[in-house]
């Protein structure tokens, strides 16, 4: 939905499974009954696991930068989609695919694939509002690159249809602002609600290294001196939680073709030195808040 910070993902993520995947749930509690010959069955698989491209745009209500406690709203598109079984998704800064093919019919998704991010946070100071945290100076965007694996599971609680996935990634900065990592781990429910709508939970966190606790949460003398907070040496460790929810529902069609309208949101708190540095204790918060809507068109 967005182009922000890295702590933002978890939102786009969570954003893009409704806008693209429920394609997977999209028969729900008011369709018919499921077919019973076997032909049937195969003609239902063949839909619910098609091919389908999902193409959209939003806007979102977040931070300036991550630990602030001043907001922006900023628009960002969305494509998200299965090709011959492969899903791929690109949302905002966050691009990904799965090398592993989904089959018509399967109720376990095996995920494995690579994972590229461009990390914004703090490169553009004119949308920073604290001027404490301009003079720290701008970070380079960030390029993170890495994969993540995964497992889902269709038909877990309310329906046939409803999907628990958990994935854990890792991500490594190349170039830019840090040549640091991350590790994440993120639980994922999405949920049909009827034909047209669908509903979705997501949790998640973040453990980062040195160079990026350094990169965005230290504070140099000199830095110190040009923004009146005092100096602070940040250590590696995890970053934040964050947990979430997220509502769609299609204005024309169903979740399966046209257009839908999506919304959500994610609450994230800062942990550990990165809570304490005075970039998010004195200038900012620990606690955050997103919020985002869009509307999108699947075909």
């Amino acid at each position: 939905m967005i182009v922000a910070s890295s702590h933002t993902n978890i939102l786009l993520a969570s954003a893009a499974l409704l806008l693209g995947a429920t394609a997977v749930p999209a028969l729900a509690q008011d369709a018919p009954p499921p077919p019973t010959s076997a032909e049937g069955k195969e003609d239902l698989a063949a839909r619910l696991n098609g091919d389908s491209v999902t193409i959209g745009i939003g806007g979102a209500y977040l931070p300036d930068y991550e630990g602030s406690n001043d907001y922006r709203l900023a628009p960002g598109p969305v494509a998200i989609g299965t090709i011959k079984g492969f899903a791929f998704s690109v949302v905002g800064n966050r691009a990904s695919v799965d090398l592993i093919p989904n089959r018509p019919g399967q109720s376990i998704d095996l995920q494995f694939g690579p994972v590229g991010v461009i990390n914004f946070n703090r490169s553009a100071l004119s949308t920073i509002e604290d001027t404490r945290i301009r003079a720290l100076g701008k970070r380079s965007a960030a390029i993170e690159v890495g994969g993540y694996v995964g497992i889902g599971k269709t038909g877990i609680i309310t329906s046939p249809y409803d999907k628990l996935s958990v994935s854990l990634s890792y991500r490594q900065g190349v170039s830019g602002a840090h040549r640091s990592y991350t590790w994440q781990p993120t639980v994922t429910y999405i949920t049909p609600l009827s034909r047209k709508a669908a509903a979705g939970l997501i949790g998640s966190a973040q453990y980062s290294g040195q160079g990026y606790a350094d990169s965005y949460f230290s504070i140099s003398p000199a830095q110190s001196l040009a923004s009146g907070l005092p100096t602070f040496n940040a250590r590696k460790g995890w970053r934040n939680y964050s947990v979430g929810g997220f509502l769609t529902y299609s204005l024309t069609g169903d979740l399966l073709h046209g257009f839908k309208v999506v919304a959500g949101g994610t609450y994230t708190r800062a942990l550990n030195d990165f809570s304490y540095s005075p970039i998010v204790r004195i200038a900012g918060s620990k606690n955050q808040w997103l919020g985002a809507v869009g509307v999108a068109y699947t075909f």
